[in-house]
Order: C-alpha cells, then sequence, then structure tokens
C-alpha cells in the first residue's frame, strides 16, 4: 500500500492552486454560513460561557475574533472558543459516510488564522476545501468502528483544523504530510464523554482546534513526525479502529470529487442519529392525518448508533434532550419541531412531552446497521387508539445530499438560529458578506453587548 498521509497530503497542497469555480467557492461560503448559524447560539451558553471568563487571562494577542465574547484574541484562544460554541447546539454539519462533524473544527481553526494573517477568502476557501478533504478522506478510512469508542469530530476533526492551519501558513505538500501526522498524536476524545449530563462534548472540537492549530503552525515552521502516522501498525487508524485503516475506500475518487460538495446540512437541532425518525415521522403523519392524543405507542428501529446512542427515555437536560430519541418525537409532535425552542427550560418541561416520549421505544435492526454509515434510515410504527397501525421506511434524511437543504433552506436556518442572538442588521450584514463578499467574515457584535 501506498502511503496514505502522501496522497492526503499531496491532495490538500493542490487545492493552493486550483480552480475552484463557482461550484466549489459557492459550496465553501454554504459551509462558513452554516458554521455561523450552529456557533453564534452556541455563544450564550455553556461550555464556552463559562470558559470564556475562566481563559480570559489566556486570550493573549492577535486579530482572530472569539465571537463568544465578541472581542480579538489570539489563533488558539478564539479557534478553542469558537469551536466550543459551534458544537453546543447540535447544528453544525456532517459528512455523513464519516460519521463527521468537520464544520465546528475546521471552520473555527481556519477562520481564526485566516482573521489573524489578514488572509483574502480565496485563501481561506481553500484551506477550508483542504481541512474537508483530509479530514473527511481519513474519517472514511477508520469508520464504522472508530465511533465504538471514539467521537469522529474530535478525534479527526483535529487532523483537518491542521491541514486548514497549514494550508494558511502556505505550507508545501511535504510540511502538510507533517501536520497530518503531528496532529494524528494530538487526537482524542472518547465516547463515554457524549453521555449523561456532561458539558465535555461540546469542548471536544473546541480541543480538536486548538491542537490542530498547534500542528499546523509547528509542521509549518519545520516540525517534523512520522510520516508513517496515519496507517502503520501503531498508527492512529490500528489504534483507533479494528483495523489499520480502509485507505482504499478513503482515497477512492481524490482528485475527482472533494468532500466538501457532499456534506449534510442539519434540518433538525440535534443528534443526526435520530433525524430519519423525525422526518419519517412528518412523512407518515402528514400521510394519515393523526394527532397527538391518537397515539397509543410509537416504535422506532434505527441502526446501532441510533439505539446506542439516542436511547434515552427520561432526559433531564438539554444536552441530554438533543440526543433522546424519545424526547425529540414527542417535541416534533407537540411544538412542530426540533429547533432551538424545543430545548428551552419550559418545554423540557412540559408535562404533555413527558407523557408522550414515554410512547416511544426504540430497538436495533441488525439490517440498518449494516448500511450504515453511508446510509441513515429507520422503520417508524405507530399505533392509534381506534386500532389503525402505521407504518413508514424512511429511507433517507432531509439535508443529507440524497436530499439537501436548498440555498433558501439554509439562509432560513442561518436567520432562525443566529437571528436568535443577532440584530436584524448584523444578521443581514453578515449574510450578505459571507454568501457574496469579498472580505473575510470579521467582527460582529453579539446583541446586547
Amino acid at each position: 500500500m501506498n502511503n496514505p498521509i502522501h496522497a492526503l497530503a499531496d491532495a490538500a497542497a493542490s487545492w493552493q492552486q486550483r480552480d475552484l469555480g463557482e461550484s466549489l467557492s459557492w459550496a465553501a461560503r454554504r459551509v462558513i454560513l452554516d458554521w455561523f448559524a450552529t456557533t453564534l447560539p452556541g455563544c450564550a451558553l455553556p461550555p464556552a460561557s463559562l470558559l470564556a471568563g475562566a481563559l480570559d487571562a489566556c486570550r493573549g494577542s492577535g486579530k482572530a475574533i472569539c465571537y463568544v465574547d465578541g472581542q480579538p484574541a489570539s489563533v488558539r484562544h478564539a479557534a478553542l472558543l469558537n469551536a466550543c460554541a459551534s458544537h453546543t447546539v447540535e447544528f453544525d454539519d456532517i459528512f455523513k459516510d464519516g460519521g463527521y462533524h468537520p464544520g465546528s473544527p475546521t471552520v473555527s481553526a481556519a477562520l481564526a488564522v485566516a482573521q489573524d494573517r489578514g488572509a483574502s477568502l480565496a485563501q481561506l476557501h481553500r484551506a477550508i476545501i483542504a481541512g474537508y478533504e483530509v479530514g473527511c478522506r481519513v474519517s472514511l478510512a477508520i469508520q464504522p468502528s472508530h465511533y465504538r469508542y471514539w467521537h469522529t469530530t474530535s478525534t479527526v476533526g483535529t487532523i483537518g483544523a491542521a491541514v486548514a492551519t497549514a494550508m494558511l501558513l502556505g505550507a508545501d505538500a511535504q510540511r502538510i504530510a507533517h501536520a497530518i501526522a503531528l496532529s494524528s498524536s494530538f487526537a482524542g476524545g472518547h465516547q463515554q464523554n457524549l453521555q449523561g449530563e456532561g458539558m465535555a462534548k461540546a469542548l471536544h472540537p473546541g480541543h480538536a482546534a486548538d491542537a490542530g492549530i498547534l500542528a499546523g503552525i509547528a509542521a509549518a515552521h519545520g516540525v517534523t513526525a512520522s510520516l508513517d502516522s496515519l496507517h502503520a501498525q501503531n498508527g492512529f487508524a490500528a489504534a483507533t479502529s479494528s483495523s489499520a485503516g480502509d485507505w482504499g475506500a478513503a482515497l477512492e475518487g481524490i482528485g475527482d470529487w472533494t468532500p466538501i460538495t457532499r456534506m449534510t446540512v442539519k434540518n433538525h437541532g440535534c443528534c443526526g442519529h435520530i433525524f430519519p425518525a423525525l422526518d419519517g415521522l412528518r412523512v407518515l403523519q402528514a400521510a394519515q392525518g393523526f394527532q397527538p392524543g391518537e397515539i397509543v405507542s410509537i416504535h422506532i428501529d434505527g441502526y446501532n448508533a441510533t439505539y446506542q446512542m439516542c436511547n434515552r427515555a427520561n432526559p433531564l437536560s438539554a444536552q441530554e434532550a438533543r440526543f433522546s430519541i424519545q424526547y425529540c418525537i414527542a417535541a416534533q409532535l407537540l411544538v412542530g419541531d426540533v429547533r432551538l425552542a424545543a430545548f428551552s427550560a419550559d418545554v423540557l418541561s412540559r408535562e404533555d412531552i413527558r407523557q408522550l416520549l414515554a410512547k416511544v421505544t426504540v430497538a436495533e435492526d441488525q439490517a440498518l446497521t449494516a448500511a450504515y454509515p453511508k446510509k441513515r434510515m429507520a422503520r417508524i410504527a405507530v399505533r392509534l387508539r381506534d386500532g389503525r397501525q402505521l407504518s413508514h421506511f424512511q429511507k433517507t434524511r432531509k439535508g443529507d445530499p440524497e436530499d439537501p437543504l436548498s440555498d433558501a433552506e439554509l439562509i432560513a436556518k442561518y436567520d432562525e438560529l443566529a437571528g436568535s442572538v443577532l440584530s436584524h442588521e448584523q444578521l443581514c450584514a453578515l449574510r450578505e458578506t459571507i454568501l457574496y463578499g469579498n472580505d473575510l467574515p470579521g467582527y460582529v457584535g453579539l446583541a446586547g453587548q
């Protein structure tokens, strides 16, 4: 086997000169808009709000913007806090075939470095595209077994952030390869911290962005590492998955297609493993016209991650509720959708939601597990008081490449989420800069500051 780190680094470096064209530039703009949509609401919430005060003495000097407090900071400080905020309300993008949220760590790192260095918008786009290229392809090599113990956004996100950083620092392919190798040693974040009420999950991409920037800076300035770090018998893939990696799958089509064009934009503010059930239930209810009061029971058959991560029958916090298929189904039926409002304190405590979620059960379907992660599907069975038993097989998720959010739908998502924090004038100005401007997205003061 040829060394995959060289193929990945060559692919990343090629984005320094390759023609992006309108479609790739627009894909990068969509990714940045979606990053702001999910980041800004998280700026006012823990853990980012807690860390902003705790780490203020470590802010350092620099031109990167920490959106959590709206102030300039060093690149690592800004990237760490912004990435934590970006992962808090569970709306960040997904590379579904790799089970990976690249945006939170990669865009956080790239934007901070670009702002600090005064990079051009084209350089930012190229760095993000390259960071997505490498991170997403590494995720293909190690999934799905990696996800049993490791949080891909934390581990692989470190690599994506390192590549984006190295690109903005003008690294060539050799130094990008060393950035990948170095960052593979900095990667961490285990699955247990995705459970319960703790805040560690949102810190995962924060650490990934911070550590990735360290690796990218180090490599760009000549620090080296083992270039066998990804695929060797003691390397990253072997240590974190069931093999030394499926690098054939990871490198398939490299140079012909790039992952940023195959992203999932989240349409619900919860764990993506719940999406097929939510989408399928909406289809079933629209077709059959039943109301929540008519429901006796709802049963979901999903793939293993749906069952293992999202079977939470008594969520006590917003964080737990975002990973509870029972809660999210009840909220969709009674609130109308699973967006920011569904996880407010008053909705979390609603008795009608608690009564309805008790009627929801979930189990693993081995056939759906076998198709995961390339396919995210669910079987929904609803029993009504009049004796009817309704069923639906949901084969896709809204927002996936097979059923993407349109530009208008993405803009509406941005307006809703970012509009919960920004004034109307700020909201529109930032949107216009990201989608149609020629400058880096810069300072936008948060509402109320």
